[in-house]
């Protein structure tokens, strides 16, 4: 019988006090919780839930991302499987509930709502409402994902209220996504069913949100960072927030999770118990997780902190095993069976894409007036420019001086020419930079300074068959992703080592931005406005349509 007990001072944040204890554990489960006298010198509370990530974004397979966010007090995540649907549909998905199964971290997956994103770029697959309703009978399966086709829910999309009709009947939560929606529009999309929303980045539209019912996810991940505006919430309304990420890349996992926004929000001076019930206990009711809450009957799932000033986490306990404990992660004899559907070294993939040339970067000139994305450091949503072109110049090249940098998409699932545009922000006096995560379908994003080294970049990642990389008009600096051409098999500490090197040689090129491979994978994310880049063509995202390069 496993059966042991441990003695500590007891954050209970349903009952809102703190008091010694001994908790016994017998087979996993929380048998007794007794008060006790004296004074423990250690804490005992609910372990943390992020409750919106993607952990394709972190560069690193579900079980590699649990090794690192278990050791910052991580027990279970929301995390939505888009990223891989729209390289390789259900098998994605398959892979990411396989791979997920050999860690006792609990993660539960939503079901892709949105794949592709949009029509208005390639993708590699399609979710169907017909998958969707399967997809929702599947164990681990337990929401649906992010809808991020919001004019489908407003303007009554058969099959997007397919979609939303499966998650109804099934009775599970959905996932929203709608950057700056508000009046009219949000009350249509709000009726829709949509049960959250982590894309806020005003305080007023998260309020509004509220309003409707809608369950707002504070944000802070490599991207975009939304903590410090959204953060007064939880004085106002501490029942509606949750703590999350979205996107975090591996040289940020690796410094901490949720961890480091409760120590930051206790030291902006938030009340102690609806911070930490907004990163577990909320999500744990809005997602019906079973994750346990310090409860007896509740599973033993549990972190051990040093002093609530400090928050040094000693151990982490799930299903009543010590997963962290003496500054060592332990998760490798954690399941008595490996699934035979995966294993560690399988690199499933979807990458058809043939080398690039410099003819096939240039871009004639078709008036005088340049239309250039304006990328914003921190957020995910983007603004217009207008540049006017001088010159006699047939062809438009980059501008450094300007900053006005060229921006290339290629599709990664069929062998098309690339689509191009321009953008500002970046910075880079020379070289290139290029991704195969590039949100959504996960094309090949590029920007440079000249178009030699675009092509080189580009074609390194299709060498790769995916990755990210830098490259200085000389050498190159890059993580090669052969797992779908977005994460590495590698562990957590190695993709950052390398990922590291890359943002920095970045940075010796001149880019000022705070996360130059993030801020360039959103810049093909057509649903957050204002002008993004599909493998299609320039897309305004404010009038949901293509827009040409020129003016005039």
């Amino acid at each position: 019988m496993n059966r042991f007990s441990v003695q500590a001072n007891l954050v209970d944040i349903i009952e809102r006090e703190i008091f010694p204890a001994e908790v016994t554990i017998e087979e996993g489960k929380i048998i007794r919780i007794e008060k006790i006298s004296g004074t423990p010198d250690q804490y005992i509370l609910p372990g943390f839930v992020d409750s919106h990530i993607h952990i394709e974004s972190s560069m690193v397979t579900p079980v590699e991302f649990s090794r690192t966010a278990i050791s910052h007090g991580t027990v279970a995540t929301v995390s939505d499987p888009h990223e891989i649907a729209n390289v390789l549909g259900r098998k994605g998905v398959e892979y990411m509930v396989a791979n997920a199964s050999l860690t006792p971290m609990k993660i539960l997956f939503g079901a892709p709502s949105c794949v592709p994103a949009t029509d208005f770029e390639s993708s590699g697959a399609k979710i169907t409402a017909a998958d969707i309703s399967e997809m929702l009978n599947w164990d681990d399966i337990g929401y649906l994902s992010e809808m991020m086709n919001y004019p489908g829910v407003i303007y009554n999309d058969d099959e997007v209220h397919k979609k939303l009709e499966a998650a109804a009947k099934k009775g599970v939560p959905i996932d929203g996504h709608a950057p700056g929606l508000t009046g009219e529009d949000l009350r249509k999309y709000a009726e829709g069913g949509i049960t959250t929303d982590h894309e806020c980045f005003t305080i007023e539209e998260a309020r509004e949100k509220i309003s409707y019912g809608i369950h707002i996810q504070i944000r802070e991940g490599s991207g975009a960072k939304n903590f410090n505006n959204l953060i007064p919430l939880l004085n106002e309304y501490p029942e509606m927030v949750m703590l999350c990420s979205d996107d975090l890349h591996p040289n940020d996992l690796i410094k901490g999770h949720i961890n480091l926004l409760v120590k930051r929000a206790l030291q902006m001076g938030y009340d102690l118990f609806d911070v930490l019930r907004s990163a577990s206990y909320n999500a744990v009711l809005h997602y019906k997780l079973n994750v346990g809450l310090l409860r007896e009957g509740d599973p033993a799932d549990f972190i051990l902190v040093d002093s609530i000033e400090d928050w040094n986490i000693k151990s982490v306990c799930i299903n009543g095993s010590y997963c962290f404990e003496n500054e060592e992660v332990n998760i490798d004899n954690s399941q008595e069976e490996t699934p035979s559907i995966v294993q560690h070294t399988e690199t499933p993939n979807n990458f058809q894409a043939k080398e690039i040339t410099e003819k096939d970067l240039i871009v004639s000139a078709k008036g005088k007036t340049l239309k250039v994305i304006q990328a914003i450091d921190g957020e995910l949503i983007t603004r217009k420019q207008s540049f006017v072109y001088e010159g006699e110049k047939r062809n438009v090249s980059s501008d450094t001086g300007k900053d006005i940098l060229k921006l290339v998409v290629v599709n990664r699932y069929e062998n098309k020419a690339p689509a191009i545009g321009f953008i500002n922000g970046f910075g880079l006096k020379k070289g290139s930079l290029a991704s195969s995560i590039a949100h959504d379908s996960h094309n090949i994003i590029c920007v440079g300074t000249s178009d030699r080294d675009i092509k080189e970049a580009v074609n390194w990642i299709i060498r790769n068959k995916g990755g990210i990389v830098s490259f200085d008009g000389k050498d190159f600096s890059g993580l090669p992703l052969p797992v779908a051409g977005i994460m590495t098999n590698k562990p957590v500490a190695l993709a950052a080592e390398t990922y590291e090197k890359a943002s920095e040689m970045a940075k010796r090129m001149g880019t000022g931005l705070a996360a130059p491979f993030m801020t360039l994978a959103f810049m093909s994310l057509l649903v957050i406005p204002e002008l993004k880049l599909s493998d299609k063509g320039l897309f305004d995202g404010t009038s949901f349509s293509f827009t040409p390069l020129f003016d005039d």
